[in-house]
């Protein structure tokens, strides 16, 4: 499918979603296909989210181009991702912060985090991705502090230890907002130990983080 791969990869540059090298190249080597259902396989390259189990979806790729973009990934960086899924946006930032960087990935339901270990493994792409069971809302503080912090789930507010858990210059983005049908993607910068500069990305809708600092199951 790598021809479906890089003629899609070709629109989201066209339509602006893809800014970078690193980004596109990144986009292109890692399969998507591999990171869904074996049902739903045949949609990888249409720019939608997929459904994978448990209520879940794997994110549109113009959003997980934008996540990737916004964030300023770079090699050799530590980023700490809430929920996994089935392991693809993971799989993307890996390739991009390379082997001297390391993902650590977040995922509350345990059959979409083993599914997403298989994933991970059988790509290639476990060697620099940590994948834990838990509360992402509590973010993974025996890391902390990460370059960057992204949600893959809307919550309220932004979870105070994720802001705790990022280094000064450093960004974190999630989407928020009170509605569970539709958000804001924010990006936040630390500027110091208590102070950062929030930018409001537009509107989008994910599923929705559960936890402590998020919507109650």
């Amino acid at each position: 499918m790598r021809k479906d791969r890089e003629q899609l990869v070709s629109n989201l540059s066209d339509r602006g979603y893809i800014n970078s090298e690193i980004v596109k190249d990144a986009m292109i080597k890692v399969p998507r296909e591999e990171f869904m259902t074996p049902e739903t396989k045949s949609y990888a390259y249409l720019d939608r989210p997929i459904p994978l189990k448990n209520g879940q979806t794997i994110s549109a790729p113009h959003m997980v181009a934008i996540i990737c973009e916004k964030l300023g990934l770079k090699k050799g960086m530590k980023v700490l991702e809430i929920g996994t899924g089935f392991g693809y946006n993971a799989a993307v930032v890996a390739e991009i912060i390379g082997p001297e960087g390391h993902v650590y990935t977040i995922e509350r339901i345990e059959n979409l985090k083993n599914t997403a270990e298989q994933n991970l493994n059988r790509t290639g792409y476990s060697k620099n991705v940590t994948l834990i069971l838990g509360d992402g809302t509590n973010g993974y503080n025996e890391q902390a502090p990460y370059d960057r912090i992204y949600a893959t789930a809307s919550a309220p507010k932004i979870p105070e230890p994720l802001k705790k858990q990022l280094k000064i210059g450093g960004r974190l983005m999630t989407p928020i907002g009170q509605d569970t049908s539709v958000q804001e993607l924010l990006c936040l910068t630390r500027i110091n130990e208590n102070d950062y500069k929030s930018h409001n990305l537009g509107g989008v809708v994910f599923v929705p983080m559960i936890w402590e600092h998020g919507w109650p199951e």
